[in-house]
């Protein structure tokens, strides 16, 4: 009897202490940086296959103070981004490239997703657009002028 009313008596209290805490959320910083970009999505429309498959996002750090950006995540390892490895200062411009490997024949849909410090952080890049077969390389045929007689010296 005794260790039921200790066993009642202690989760009682555990319920109680678990009640009585308060959550606490992370507070906003009011001067954090805050990345904007000209673009969130770039459309390739149709590519020959090999072509270059580059193309960068523009952003400008709007908030007031430095910018970092950390190694952006790609859907796969046909999408490679390309980022700035030092602080972006307030008011300050600069572009991400990602480069998309054009050997595959077919539509595509791919993200970037980039995460910094920012307060609207992480923010996602998407690219697509449909890679084409190249066309074959015909050689040119030599025109022959049947009407034409030969000149003997």
């Amino acid at each position: 009897m005794k260790k039921s009313l200790i066993i009642i008596a202690l989760s009682l209290f555990v319920a109680i202490q678990l009640t009585a805490q308060t959550s606490q959320e992370p507070i906003e910083n009011p001067n954090a940086p805050v990345v904007t970009f000209d673009k969130f999505v770039h459309d390739y429309g149709t590519i020959v296959q090999n072509s270059d498959g580059g193309c960068e996002f523009k952003f400008t750090n709007d908030g007031k103070e430095p910018l970092i950006l950390s190694r952006p995540k790609s859907s796969c390892g046909c999408t490679v981004p390309t980022w700035p490895k030092q602080p972006i200062l307030p008011g300050k411009s600069d572009v991400i490239k990602v480069t998309y490997t054009t050997n595959r024949i077919g539509p595509f849909n791919k993200s970037v997703t980039i995460y910094s410090n920012a307060s609207n952080n992480p923010i996602k890049l998407q690219i697509k657009g449909k890679v084409v077969k190249a066309p074959a390389e015909v050689m040119p045929e030599k025109e022959t002028n049947t009407g034409a007689t030969p000149v003997n010296k």
